[in-house]
């Protein structure tokens, strides 16, 4: 009752899955990840054990084919199953059932398997798989430009309701305490995918280190506008302040709106922060 894709990046080391579906909350049931292991999209009449189960298996050494031969032979529905894996090396598999409904079936490339059930036919997963091996970028932004891709193919025959996008990274994790890169969910919504993708752009914002060619010098216009927006924000109290207040302001402002990833050296700004607060 979905289409999903699990991909790998070979040079960040990092594994993940996106996926979408006329489901509540599928980013609770299909998406398993550990860094290291690999990644694992378990859906259709799906069997949740296949999971952990897959993870450790990849994690002991077994191909994404081998961990697949296993999970099968110890499921009597496993011809009521789909899954698609991708091992600790970024080999795929992709398994679809004769049980399930249709449109059903799998495409499987360098670094990626995609699969889907329940669609409106096969350009969903075909779409997925040229749109993951033609972009560039990172792991995320792939995986979510063919699931978009793959809703504008035709996507699940009854609608749409749930999304998820699920990377795993060693020390990936908010503070390097752990490898949740990126797990980011939307449970309902008219148009998930889409909605994915502006909650996505957000947590770059937020989580993502600055571009070099972002960061300037507080002076001139920059100043004037920083000033500008932060009186209209109630962060400053003066149209005039020294450049302490405005340093002041400008922490307490960042510091309020979580962007401490972003925060610069005392006479800088990272200037998507100040683009945000015209916004605001």
């Amino acid at each position: 009752m979905t289409f999903s894709i699990v991909g790998f990046d070979p040079v960040e080391k990092e594994w993940g899955i996106a996926v979408q579906s006329k489901f509540l909350g599928v980013g609770a049931v299909v998406p398993w990840a550990k860094a290291g292991a690999g990644a694992v999209a378990t859906q259709s009449y799906a069997n949740t054990a296949y999971g952990p189960k897959a993870l450790q298996l990849m994690e002991e050494g077994k191909s994404a084919e081998e961990t697949l031969e296993l999970l099968l032979a110890d499921d009597p529905d496993r011809e009521m199953r789909q899954v698609g894996l991708i091992d600790a090396s970024g080999n795929p598999a992709s398994f679809t059932g004769k049980a399930c409904y249709d449109w059903a079936g799998g495409v499987t490339g360098t670094h990626f398997a995609a699969q889907g059930n329940i669609l409106v036919d096969e350009k969903t997963v075909q779409a997925m798989a040229r749109v993951f091996s033609e972009t560039n970028g990172p792991l995320a932004h792939k995986l979510l430009a063919a699931l978009d891709a793959g809703q504008e193919a035709g996507g699940d025959s009854r609608g749409k309701q749930s999304a998820a996008l699920y990377i795993v990274k060693e020390k990936g994790g908010y503070g390097g305490f752990n490898d949740r890169y990126i797990d980011l969910r939307v449970d309902d919504h008219p148009d998930p995918i889409k909605e994915l993708i502006r909650i996505y752009q957000l947590q770059q914002l937020y989580f993502a280190p600055s571009k070099p060619e972002s960061i300037t010098e507080i002076e001139g216009e920059v100043k004037d506008e920083l000033t500008h927006q932060l009186t209209r924000l109630s962060y400053l109290g003066s149209v005039n302040p020294s450049d302490e207040e405005l340093f002041k302001a400008l922490t307490a402002y960042i510091h309020t709106e979580n962007f401490e990833m972003r925060e610069q050296t005392k006479g800088f700004i990272d200037l998507e922060v100040l683009e945000y607060m015209k916004k605001s």
